[in-house]
């Protein structure tokens, strides 16, 4: 949840705290013209999602 709302307020901060750290400066870039900051929000939570099914995806496997 704490992620989820870090995703929309601060979306290049997200990129980081998942192990993303180039898509999180390419996400900052993008997120300090105020058009992008929607485009940076929405792509946050897409990689959050992704991120949470990979990590459920590999607790079923038991890797």
């Amino acid at each position: 949840m704490l992620r989820l709302v870090l995703a929309i307020l601060l979306p290049w901060l997200n990129f980081f705290t998942i192990g993303k750290p180039i898509s999180g400066i390419v996400c900052l870039i993008l997120q300090l013209s105020l058009i992008g900051w929607l485009p940076a929000a929405i792509w946050s939570v897409y990689s959050l999602s992704q991120y949470n099914t990979d990590k459920k995806i590999k607790n079923a496997l038991g890797k």
